[in-house]
């Protein structure tokens, strides 16, 4: 058999072809409110009058947030929509529109594209978000991926700044299990042994595919009784003491309260690693980390398992003196927790 020449460059596809790519791919889903989308080199959007807009921006970087060698481009673009979703949540919000983003390296596999904004769309749908607009360039090294987010919200947002002394501390389901994912993706099946399938199945999907609280957020939204929220994305120790610093206040939180995902410490168990580890300072989880008055944490318990069937549970409460966030282990003794993922820190 003869050499096969390369192909041309010709025979991929430019930026215009790419372009027409997505537009085909994102506009199968209906966009509510949007007078010019994809096409104009700006999109035309229609607000709500008398509500609150909310934006939120959101870089995912290859070899950072994401490693192409387990991340499939559907992935990579479920992912990407995910973690704008969890902002507009954490602020009891509804997102509505998206401007994405996208460098990768030449040359663009058009299958790769639509892979990549059908993960999008598909994390989008059940929520309404149309894309809408976005850019689009050649990357020297890697993919990165850049989304904007905006949404609305009809009364008051809920902000880290609002956290009051006294409140209760809570977090929406388990934590710990987005990092338990990225450790057995690291780890490999051979390594993992007894773990069983459907567990692993259950967090390398947390870690890929997260799932945003956006019903739990707008429910939270409209709730007497909440204070300060936000998602949990960088960690409890970290996200936490985020609530601390803008509300100028401290924080207490007891380790054995602390809703430990139970696949984790399956694949914890197996690794030889901490779960409870994972669980402060793991991040990704993206569950909804709030305060609220301890009076209403009944109410709000029950209402939200009503109402989107996620279980809230207390961990800890807030106190008066801004001293950052305390863990409190066995017989209520201080115990040393490291922070959460944090960028350019070494």
């Amino acid at each position: 058999m003869g050499a096969v020449d390369p192909p041309s460059r010709s025979s991929f596809p430019g930026e215009l072809e790419i372009i027409r790519l997505i537009r085909r791919t994102v506009e199968r889903s209906p966009a509510e409110r949007v007078e010019t989308g994809i096409g104009d080199d700006t999109a035309v959007l229609l607000s709500q009058p008398g509500a609150r807009l909310l934006a939120t921006t959101d870089l995912i970087v290859e070899d950072v947030h994401f490693r192409r060698a387990w991340a499939s481009p559907f992935d990579i673009g479920w992912k990407a929509m995910a973690v704008n979703l969890s902002d507009i949540a954490g602020k009891g919000g509804r997102p509505l529109w998206a401007l994405v983003g996208l460098a990768l390296p030449a040359p663009a596999d058009p299958s790769e594209v639509e892979s990549f904004y059908e993960g999008m769309s598909q994390a989008a749908a059940p929520h309404g978000v149309a894309i809408v607009g976005g850019d689009t360039s050649v990357s020297p090294r890697g993919w990165f991926v850049n989304v904007t987010l905006l949404g609305e919200h009809l009364g008051v947002p809920r902000l880290r700044s609002a956290a009051k002394p006294g409140d209760a501390v809570a977090v929406t389901g388990t934590l710990g299990r987005s990092a338990a994912g990225l450790a057995a993706l690291e780890a490999g099946r051979a390594r993992l042994g007894a773990v069983r399938p459907e567990t692993i199945e259950i967090v390398t999907s947390a870690h890929l595919r997260p799932t945003a609280r956006v019903a739990e957020g707008r429910w939270f939204g409209a709730a007497a009784g909440v204070h300060a929220m936000m998602d949990c994305s960088d960690g409890l120790a970290t996200d936490l003491g985020h609530i601390c610093r803008e509300s100028g206040v401290g924080a207490r939180v007891e380790l054995d309260r602390l809703p430990v995902d139970p696949a984790a410490r399956e694949v914890a168990g197996v690794l030889g690693a901490d779960a409870l580890s994972w669980a402060t300072s793991g991040g990704e989880d993206f569950e909804l980390l709030l305060t609220c008055d301890p009076a209403s944490v009944d109410a709000l318990r029950d209402g939200l398992g009503r109402a989107t069937g996620t279980a809230l549970t207390v961990v800890g409460e807030i106190e008066a003196l801004e001293k950052g966030v305390t863990f409190l282990g066995t017989g209520g003794l201080p115990v040393a927790i490291p922070a959460g993922y944090e960028h350019f820190s070494g």
